[in-house]
């Protein structure tokens, strides 16, 4: 326990319970990618489609839904665009993952893992996520800075530089 915490806990006060959560790393990262065809976006990009008409046409999201979510995912820096030109056709945006976005390869993978367990087909999972050098399956683990694997038991949330009480009410 750090000294912040043991203040917080002789004052008789809960960091759990009477934080601000509206400083929360979470809530801001949902405004970001917490719709559902934004993150289905970013699975698409993972599974290598590039082009609007891909998206649309594995997705069948709305053509102006679509167009705003990857304006929205191109202005974050989640993906990038570069143009590209079939022959005989004009130039075209395609869309690419962007370091900032291959950042969100763990969230969006391990959905992908919590769906595969819970919610699959009865057949089980559509697609197999493989590690392409050797073919093995690819799993979301938690490790911390260390490199030592963390179950979510082993987890402790405590204050942060930019921890804030909640005002008084």
């Amino acid at each position: 326990m750090d000294a912040s915490t043991e203040v917080l806990q002789d004052a008789g006060i809960d960091h759990r319970l009477d934080r601000d959560t509206s400083n929360c790393s979470i809530g801001r990262t949902l405004e970001i990618v917490g719709e559902k065809w934004t993150i289905l976006i970013l699975r698409e990009v993972l599974y290598g489609s590039s082009r609007f008409g891909d998206f649309e046409r594995v997705l069948g999201c709305p053509r102006n839904l679509l167009a705003a979510r990857l304006r929205m995912l191109v202005a974050e820096g989640i993906l990038a665009t570069e143009t590209y030109k079939e022959p005989g056709s004009r130039s075209r945006p395609k869309y690419v993952i962007t370091p900032k976005g291959m950042d969100l390869v763990p969230a969006v993978m391990g959905l992908l893992q919590w769906g595969d367990r819970y919610r699959a087909d009865p057949e089980g999972p559509a697609v197999l996520a493989r590690h392409r050098e050797c073919g093995g399956h690819v799993d979301v683990q938690i490790r911390c800075e260390r490199g030592h694997p963390v179950q979510a038991k082993d987890i402790e949330s405590v204050p942060g530089p930019a921890f804030r009480m909640r005002p008084p009410e």
